[in-house]
Formats: structure tokens, C-alpha cells, sequence
């Protein structure tokens, strides 16, 4: 099986050595994707919900760009500077994930790149 990196305009570009996103065979995995606006490179403004939200997006475009989606993701890690921010961060992630989410691991970071509250980082399922 051939390794592929996945890249899209639609999630930001990485910030050091790393790809988006890599699939091999009927697997991607995702780089750690932190609450940067594709757009401007920028940290989103706003506390948890938007950075999860943010980057749920992020995520759903690499997967999408590896021919995947987020109800394919088979395995999350989540990453929290502060896990106070728990209950507001699970809110947004149980709407992107619904009724069949996988299975996560959550831990709260010393500190996160570009100053951070969250950064999220899966494995999916892919055609």
C-alpha cells in the first residue's frame, strides 16, 4: 500500500514538518488540527465552543479531501489546555458526532501550539 498525503485549502496549512492529513489503504490519519481560520492562519477568537467548532471543521475538510467524512471516524484524541472547559468542548463535539460517536481519549495539555484551548486529532474510514 502506498502512503498519500492529503492536503486542502479548506483546513489550514501546517504550521511545521507535517502533512494534514495521510491515508494508507482504507485508513486516514489526521495531523492534531488546532482552531486556525484556513483563511487567515489566525486563532479563532472566542472561547472553547468556537476553537471545537473550528476545528471539527478543520478536520471534516481533510477527511473530506481523503474521501472520508466525520461519521467514518473510527478513533478521536482530544487534547484540552483546561479540562474546566470540558462540558462546553463535549456540547459541540457531541453535535458533530451525534448519535454513533467513536471512541476518544481526552486529556488536558500543558499547553497547546499557537496558544490553543483545544486541538483534535482522528482516524477515519475511507473508500
Amino acid at each position: 500500500m502506498a502512503k498519500q498525503v492529503i492536503s486542502t485549502e479548506r483546513a489550514p496549512r501546517a504550521i511545521g514538518p507535517y502533512s494534514q492529513g495521510v491515508r494508507i489503504g482504507n485508513l486516514v490519519f489526521t495531523a492534531g488540527q488546532i482552531p486556525l481560520d484556513p483563511a487567515t492562519g489566525k486563532l479563532v477568537e472566542g472561547g472553547i465552543a468556537a476553537q471545537t467548532e473550528r476545528v471539527l471543521e478543520n478536520l471534516k475538510a481533510i477527511l473530506e479531501a481523503a474521501g472520508s467524512s466525520l461519521d467514518r471516524v473510527v478513533k478521536t484524541t482530544c487534547f484540552l489546555a483546561n479540562l474546566d472547559d470540558f462540558a462546553e468542548f463535549n456540547a459541540v463535539y457531541g453535535r458533530y458526532f451525534g448519535q454513533t460517536p467513536p471512541p476518544r481519549s481526552t486529556v488536558q495539555a500543558a499547553r497547546l501550539p499557537a496558544g490553543a484551548l483545544v486541538e483534535i486529532e482522528c482516524i477515519a474510514e475511507c473508500d
